[in-house]
Formats: structure tokens, sequence, C-alpha cells
């Protein structure tokens, strides 16, 4: 709106996701609403290494960056470099394993359980490929669909409300710019739409897990 004239250099972190029995008023996803505005930066990170150098970049940056964080990965451990000016660019996703036979395309906990999910499918001969977006304003679709087009199947994996959450949006550029290239539908795996309940058995139920993602999964093969 200024023309480059004023600078925000504002990062607002907060949880994206659900945490244990937090009930519909503390387990939103809520990266895909910021994600509709245009100017703003938005990165959701799934490793610790990612966190530490995304939120570096984040502060130097001066654009307001919206940093979500899933409660799932907060006890997460793993090796922070040992650089003071070691930082995690954005708009650049990372291939996390190489694979042929599907993409799975994620972000935050969800690449978790898309790693694990490629571990399981491996033993049924399946071989996938994981790619962790990470970052979704700006959004790295280069890297996605170079995945897509040597694999030929594709499965976008978010903790988000299925229908409308930002996983939808990676879909629906998938299936535009790699339709010739793709053997199967895309597909999706989301919550489910349905207020947040806060019985565990049920809040479980609503939560995309590694079971969905294998399901889904062998459903494109």
């Amino acid at each position: 709106m200024t023309g480059g004239q004023a600078k925000v250099p504002l990062v607002v972190r907060g949880p994206g996701g659900a945490a244990k029995q937090l009930s519909a008023q503390h387990s939103h996803s809520l990266e895909g609403w910021y994600a509709h505005v245009p100017g703003l930066k938005v990165v959701a990170p799934s490793t610790v290494g990612d966190a530490y150098g995304m939120l570096k970049t984040a502060i130097w940056d001066d654009n307001p960056v919206i940093f979500t964080e899933n409660p799932g990965l907060y006890t997460l451990k793993g090796a922070i470099p040992d650089n003071k000016d070691f930082s995690v660019p954005f708009g650049k996703a990372q291939v996390l394993k190489e694979g042929k036979d599907v993409s799975l395309v994620g972000y935050s906990r969800m690449t978790q359980v898309n790693l694990a999910a490629a571990e399981k499918l491996a033993a049924d001969g399946i071989d996938c490929e994981v790619v962790d977006v990470r970052s979704l304003l700006p959004l790295d679709t280069e890297t996605i669909f170079a995945s897509v087009r040597k694999t030929h199947r594709a499965l976008v994996a978010y903790e988000d409300w299925r229908s409308g959450g930002f996983g939808a949006e990676i879909a629906a550029r998938i299936g535009e710019e790699c339709f010739d290239d793709l053997d199967a539908p895309v597909g999706r795996v989301g919550g489910l739409n349905v207020p947040m309940p806060y019985a565990r058995v049920l809040e479980l139920e609503c939560i995309p897990d590694l079971d969905n993602v294998v399901e889904a999964v062998r459903k494109l093969s």
C-alpha cells in the first residue's frame, strides 16, 4: 500500500494445529487464512533446524511474517547448526526423502507424518518421495512440480480442515500444472470438517494421522 516507502518488520508466532484436548477453541489451523492475504509471508517448519533457521530469516525480514508452529512438534528434538549466520530461506521447499512411486507433499507436522508413512509403505514396495513445503507464502511450486513429474502421483497432506485448507490450494496447482504427468487424481488428506471435539477418542478421529496417509497412498497406487 505504501509502494515500499514503509517497512513492517513484524513476526507473529503462534500455534497452528491441534494440541491434546484443547477442543474447538484452541485447535485451529489458520495458515490458510493468513496465506490468503497478499503481502504476508507465511511459513510452517517441520523440523528443529528449519524452525531455528526460518525464525531467524523472519526476524531479519522487513515484511510481516506469520510463523506457525504445530503443538505436536514442540517435543521434537534435533540438531541446531553452530553457526550464528545460519538461516533457512523462504520460498524454498525441500525433498526430505527421494522416491519414485508417489510424492507426499506436506508442511509442519504432516511432513513428519509423511516421513513415517513413507517408511511404512516401503515395506509394501511403495517408494514415496517426501516434499516438505515449509514456506506457504512465497510458495515453491517448482520443487513440488518436479517431484510430481518424476513420480506421476501426488498426495497432499495437511492438518487443516480438508475443505478449504491450504493443502487444497497446493493440490489445485498440481492438478493445473501437472495434469499430463499424473497417472492418478491428486489425493488429499486433511482434518474432518467438524468443530474439534474435546473427548480424546473423538479428537483423534478428526486429526489426520499415519493410517490416513497410508490408506490414501494405497488408493493412488
